[in-house]
């Protein structure tokens, strides 16, 4: 399974845009992240290469889905082929995220969760409310709250709320999930 990544483009214009929307300079923004702010600073001059984490942290910090940060404009007709949709990888394990979609206003994103096995990914806590579905496709993952992770075989099905912290470890190679993400 190749875990190559691809870069988007459109991550600097859209944090840049829900900054200036909140109303937030950049050193305030960094602070409630827990960023440097030469990284926001990076990553707004699209100079910056983020991670899942730093990301997620902006989302939470600016009160927005994290879909709102990577998902590019939609044309009409969308199709990402397998291993080719613009990916974002983690800073703890060998773990990449690829939102497909992001489903506007009902606030359900939907992403392709590839993980090889390793290190954990520990997710901080998402916006209130959030809850998470998972499918696994292929290979084996622990994943949940992170009092009460559950193993997953190819065909499980796991919901959780993910408005506390929970973790995501893939248990044998080449395991792939599609995630849920609904936002309440």
């Amino acid at each position: 399974m190749s875990l190559e990544v691809s870069p988007l483009d459109s991550i600097p214009r859209a944090v840049r845009r829900e900054r200036e929307q909140a109303g937030l300079t950049l050193t305030e923004l960094a602070r409630r992240a827990g960023i440097a702010k030469s990284t926001l600073s990076q990553l707004e001059s699209g100079s910056g290469n983020p991670s899942v984490e730093t990301l997620w942290s902006l989302a939470v910090a600016l009160g927005v889905p994290f879909s709102r940060l990577v998902d590019p404009p939609t044309p009409t007709i969308r199709v990402i082929r397998a291993g080719q949709g613009p990916g974002l990888r983690s800073e703890q394990s060998d773990f990449i995220s690829t939102l497909l979609s992001a489903a506007g206003p009902a606030r359900r994103d939907l992403y392709l969760i590839r993980a090889e096995p390793g290190p954990g990914r520990s997710a901080a806590p998402h916006l209130p409310g959030s809850v998470e579905h998972l499918i696994l496709a292929s290979g084996r993952l622990r994943t949940g709250p992170v009092d009460q992770p559950v193993e997953l075989d190819p065909g499980d099905y796991v919901t959780f709320t993910a408005d506390q912290p929970h973790i995501y470890q893939a248990l044998a190679a080449g395991t792939v999930a599609v995630l849920v993400m609904e936002h309440r």
